[in-house]
């Protein structure tokens, strides 16, 4: 060849993959206006969270005050569950709802799974937006894993979903209570908002009213975990393509800082639907929480 020719040697053409930036971002992270059965699901909740309860007796201690920093009585409280005998530890359920809906009584059926291994469960209230911002309700949570964490003895396994999912992450990335963030063996963020700036694209940031400081402040994705944090990022393989990109992230970026980290694509599932397994002793959901 002579010097300076073009080369002419044929190259495999690389494999690509593209994301799409989303063209609607507030429809990029509406998820009830893409699972049509919606409403039958919540409705579902709301007969089988209720039944739970009474089912479980005196097993069911409701209402429990936790000392927040927000003295919001209504809301500073939990429900704890208990197992048969004595617990094998304590796991922890934080809702949902985009931190401005919601209460955990809607979800109580959820703690039958872990109850079943022989785990105790709690469920967090939270001020909800805008009467809090997310820096309020971190430290809200923070405050009730403390108390909760002195109730139940023995390790710990966090879970949450969608904005419970960045909660339970959170605590674990600085925001823990120190004397019991070496209590908690597991994480697991169920369809988790873990990189917080995308919403602020959103009509939902209205209500939040975060800032770009916040914003990065609170995103456990560009945190960095505690020493031994293991944690999975599980999510509905038929989610919103943005929730499945927030799970991957987490995923890499903990990975990247020493944490053990699992991505699980629930196949079948949406936003809605993926933590019904966590009532089914039998299923993977409350394996993943509960198991070895």
């Amino acid at each position: 060849m002579t010097a300076g020719a073009p080369r002419t040697e044929a190259y495999a053409r690389p494999a690509m993959r593209t994301r799409e930036v989303p063209a609607d971002w507030d429809d990029a992270y509406a998820n009830r206006d893409h699972v049509p059965q919606a409403p039958e699901i919540i409705a579902r909740w709301e007969r089988d969270a209720p039944a739970f309860r009474a089912a479980l007796g005196p097993r069911a201690r409701l209402n429990l005050p936790y000392p927040g920093p927000l003295g919001d009585a209504e809301r500073e409280r939990y429900d704890l569950f208990l197992p048969e005998g004595e617990p094998k530890g304590l796991t922890v359920f934080i809702h949902g709802g985009y931190w401005m809906g919601y209460a955990p009584e809607l979800w109580s059926h959820l703690a039958a799974g872990p109850l079943a291994q022989g785990w105790a469960m709690a469920m967090p209230a939270y001020t909800l937006a805008p009467a809090a911002r997310i820096s309020d309700i971190v430290r809200q949570i923070a405050a009730f894993l403390a108390e909760a964490a002195q109730e139940i003895p023995g390790p710990i396994r966090l879970a949450g979903h969608s904005a419970g999912g960045h909660l339970a992450a959170r605590m674990i990335c600085g925001a823990g209570p120190e004397a019991f963030v070496k209590r908690i063996e597991r994480t697991v963020s169920i369809s988790g908002v873990l990189d917080l700036r995308p919403i602020l694209r959103t009509q939902l940031n209205a209500t939040l009213k975060m800032d770009a400081a916040e914003a990065e402040a609170e995103s456990p994705a560009l945190l960095t975990p505690v020493d031994g944090a293991r944690i999975t990022a599980w999510t509905g393989a038929e989610e919103r393509p943005e929730f499945v990109r927030q799970a991957e992230l987490l995923a890499n970026a903990w990975a990247g800082l020493g944490a053990a980290t699992r991505l699980a694509l629930d196949p079948g599932r949406n936003h809605f639907d993926v933590i019904d397994a966590l009532a089914d002793a039998g299923s993977p959901l409350p394996a993943e929480l509960c198991g070895d």
